[in-house]
């Protein structure tokens, strides 16, 4: 299921019109978006949390030449699976 895949089943499944299932869909990204740029989790209970992952600087080779590089810090976004959408699945 791709974003626009996406829209339509929430206007189907909601009684919204295709624009204000676009704004929510907009809106919920935006809002989960917003709130890990700023280093905090999304708990949405039965469903999972969106939180920030940390990665250290490390040392790395470069595949072509095998010469050493660094590697920066960096955040990752990260999704953990809860368990109402684990028991839906299996």
């Amino acid at each position: 299921m791709n974003k626009n895949e996406l829209i339509g089943a929430v206007a189907e499944l909601s009684g919204l019109s295709r624009n204000d299932a676009t704004k929510a869909v907009e809106g919920v990204f935006d809002a989960i978006t917003t709130t890990l740029a700023k280093g905090d989790e999304v708990r949405l209970v039965g469903f999972g949390t969106f939180s920030v992952a940390r990665r250290k600087a490390s040392t790395g080779r470069n595949p072509r030449t095998g010469a050493p590089m660094k590697i920066p810090a960096s955040s990752q976004p990260k999704f953990k699976a809860g368990k109402g959408l684990k028991d839906a699945v299996n």
